[in-house]
């Protein structure tokens, strides 16, 4: 992975690694904090040079386009824009942005085929009004039922993206989608240093808070029944271990990372595959707690928050997380979502719409990434990984 100062000197005007490092802080404490996204979506927009900025959901099943969160778009055109969401979940088809890895921002100018630019409704009705000559999306869940992205549109006074744009996307996306992770996990509006321990008890995840050399400075009910049980973390001289001493120096590094600049974290994401005494598999989420506003308030000598999920998860709608543990593809993904469906190879191929060579190929490739050989060992792994929230209301 080339490093920031290795992408500044490919490409002219980047941010300096301060503003860079600011706007990721931002990034990661809406993690804790829901109601930061709009300060968050404005960072963006003005370090992108945007004419405007919105997070999108659309419904690829019923072709609908939801606007979550806008910054700089007209009341007019806002009502306008759930018109087109059946056109924007078919681009989500095309080959140019179906096979793009998760990470790389979709540009219009760049991926959208000319006889779309030219046509499209969405582009000549919604876009050209506004001035709008180019879009660069950011993708946050990539599911088969549902696309989230952050959407920052240019005017045609700046015109359209550069390589400059597409580089700071790149560094974003994988923080941003971290944030978004760890967000679902917590599911909640704020997180307040008073109530934290009746709100980390309501995730049903494992959740320890640790200072940089690992050690445990609070551990929620889940955690601690795993501490208790020595498996799969345990404490090791009130410091955050695992029975495997390589695994357990893994997480180590992983913690001591989360000090860093967050420029310099790696963009795969601070993950570390766990694994129990019996051989059932867990993931370690990581959320960098040693700068921001609001992650130093949580506990201020804290360096990370490590997220530990494991067993009895219900059926995921995001396979985001374990996407990139193992490294899937995007067209491996959406093969994955049918498999947890329990499709079989044929009804996942005409599902997807491809030939079931092709859906056998792709089954294969998740199986050896994954270290499975059968749909129903695939299904038991990913229910572990994807770890559920204990919502408040029992649901």
């Amino acid at each position: 992975m080339d490093s920031f100062e290795d992408r500044a000197s490919k490409v002219e005007d980047l941010p300096s690694i301060e503003e860079l490092s600011a706007l990721i802080g931002t990034i990661y404490d809406c993690a804790l904090d829901p109601g930061l996204w709009e300060s968050m979506l404005i960072g963006i927009k003005e370090m992108l040079r945007a004419h405007n900025a919105s997070l999108t959901m659309i419904d690829l099943v019923g072709g609908r386009a939801s606007l979550i969160k806008t910054i700089g778009i007209d009341p007019y055109w806002l009502e306008r824009f759930p018109l087109y969401g059946e056109e924007m979940a078919s681009w989500e088809q095309l080959p140019a942005l179906r096979d793009m890895p998760l990470d790389e921002p979709q540009v219009f100018s760049r991926h959208l085929p000319p006889e779309i630019q030219s046509q499209s409704p969405m582009l000549k009705e919604w876009g050209e009004p506004q001035g709008i000559v180019d879009s660069i999306g950011l993708t946050l869940i990539n599911s088969l039922t549902r696309q989230a992205h952050i959407g920052l549109n240019r005017h045609r006074d700046t015109g359209v993206y550069t390589d400059r744009e597409v580089v700071i996307g790149r560094i974003l996306v994988p923080h941003i989608r971290r944030a978004v992770t760890i967000s679902d996990l917590l599911d909640m509006k704020t997180l307040e240093q008073q109530a934290l321990g009746a709100t980390l008890d309501s995730v049903t995840a494992g959740v320890v808070i640790v200072t940089g050399k690992g050690r445990i400075v609070h551990a929620n009910e889940t955690a601690r029944r795993m501490l208790d049980a020595r498996t799969p973390i345990l404490a090791s001289d009130g410091c955050l271990a695992t029975l495997d001493s390589r695994v357990s120096d893994e997480l180590s590094k992983a913690i001591a990372m989360a000090q860093e600049d967050e420029t310099q974290l790696p963009e795969a994401g601070l993950g570390v595959p766990l694994s129990k005494a019996d051989g059932v598999a867990a993931i370690a989420h990581i959320l960098p707690l040693a700068r921001g506003q609001r992650r130093t308030r949580l506990v201020p000598q804290a360096t990370a928050a490590v997220f530990i999920a494991l067993d009895a998860t219900p059926l995921p709608t995001d396979l985001g997380a374990v996407a990139r543990t193992f490294g899937l593809t995007p067209a491996e993904i959406r093969q994955l979502e049918q498999l947890m469906m329990g499709a079989t190879l044929r009804k996942a191929a005409a599902a997807l719409q491809v030939s079931e060579a092709t859906a056998r190929t792709h089954r294969e490739h998740i199986f050896a990434k994954m270290g499975v050989s059968r749909q129903s060992d695939l299904v038991a792994l990913v229910r572990r990984l994807v770890p559920p929230v204990r919502r408040a209301n029992g649901r």
